[in-house]
């Protein structure tokens, strides 16, 4: 059975599209994470499931049951919106506690599961202290933590974690994670951060401008992208992608020359390569100038022109000195790493092969 069915659901707001049709299932006990950029209607998704948002048209199921005009209280959901939306005049441990307090459970439980939370959160310290004495960053922890006190089936995280450090951002999706296999609950998660998307999905949502590029395994849609927007969304560093004019069933990227895959006949297509897959440093290939050079701990990213174009590459640090900015680097590409998308419908159309093959 599905957790959460959304059936071509539409939302306007003043006359603008927000949402277009969208239609979409997410797996029970599944962590499906929302991926697009600002604006894409990630919230706006999410607030129509928790009940904040009404729809202009579609329906809402919630494992099968019609909540599409339900109220919020009756949606058993646990959300955690942009905003921290902490009560003022309560202390953190109130805050944290005000859904189960609500829900009539016993003091027991409430200081167990509160003490739990705030422990995995690393807010333990501020349990006597009120809103206004806190961090942006603390807020944020302790909203997340009140928004996963409900005992509910399904959680709703809209983009919990800006704002934190890396290394606290780092630890929290590990304990998500785990934390929704623990509790075999659906975890619903929006972020604009394609790192934290590929760390905390077992499926991913490519959202954009209101409608549904691709849903698809992780793994699957970042190794074989079937829509060049989800290629140039979900991945760090950015993929090239390098929009070019055919000819003869060939195109030339940066002084390479690949056959396109056979059944290609439009005048210019998108090519789509990831920075992993070009290498720097080989024998054999293109001479191309270093224009910039990123240190990103444990990877080296390099930005190298081309003949005209530039290319993004990334690889290990380990046992490797950075080119100089300025210098001359030999840059190569193997054929079956350029993906192929239609320059019109952005959608994949296959990989290259050798010109040679020709």
């Amino acid at each position: 059975m599905h957790a959460v069915e959304f059936l071509s659901v539409s939302k306007a707001f003043r006359g603008k599209t927000a949402l277009d049709q969208v239609t979409l299932s997410v797996g029970e006990g599944s962590f499906t994470v929302v991926c697009g950029p600002p604006k894409a209607g990630k919230s706006v998704l999410f607030r129509l499931l928790v009940g904040l948002e009404q729809t202009d048209g579609g329906q809402i199921l919630l494992a099968g049951r019609d909540i599409t005009h339900a109220p919020p209280s009756e949606r058993n959901i646990g959300y955690v919106p942009q905003s921290f939306a902490l009560y003022p005049h309560m202390s953190v441990y109130d805050n944290i506690a005000y859904p189960l307090n609500l829900s009539g459970a016993p003091r027991e439980e409430i200081a167990r599961k509160v003490d739990a939370t705030a422990g995995m959160l690393s807010i333990t310290h501020l349990m006597k202290k009120t809103p206004d004495q806190l961090s942006g960053g603390e807020k944020q922890r302790v909203a997340v933590a009140r928004g996963l006190m409900k005992d509910a089936k399904v959680f709703v995280l809209d983009d919990p974690l800006v704002g934190l450090d890396y290394k606290l951002r780092e630890r929290l999706m590990d304990e998500l994670k785990q934390l929704c296999e623990e509790l075999k609950t659906t975890f619903l998660y929006a972020t604009s951060d394609s790192l934290e998307a590929l760390t905390l999905a077992q499926s991913i949502v490519v959202l954009e401008k209101g409608r549904i590029v691709e849903h698809a395994p992780a793994i699957d849609l970042y190794l074989q992208p079937q829509h060049v927007r989800s290629l140039d969304i979900v991945g760090f560093p950015r993929a090239n992608i390098v929009d070019v004019p055919t000819r003869s069933g060939t195109v030339s990227v940066a002084g390479f020359a690949f056959r396109l895959p056979q059944d290609v006949k439009a005048p210019a297509v998108i090519l789509g390569i990831r920075p992993e897959h070009v290498t720097v440093g080989r024998t054999e290939g293109r001479s191309g100038r270093v224009a910039i050079v990123e240190h990103l701990g444990s990877e080296i990213v390099l930005y190298a022109d081309c003949d005209g174009t530039q290319l993004t590459s990334a690889y290990p640090a380990s046992n490797v000195t950075a080119p100089a900015i300025d210098s001359t680097v030999t840059v190569s590409l193997r054929p079956e790493d350029v993906m192929v998308f239609d320059r019109d419908t952005g959608r994949f159309l296959g990989r290259c092969t050798p010109a040679a093959q020709a």
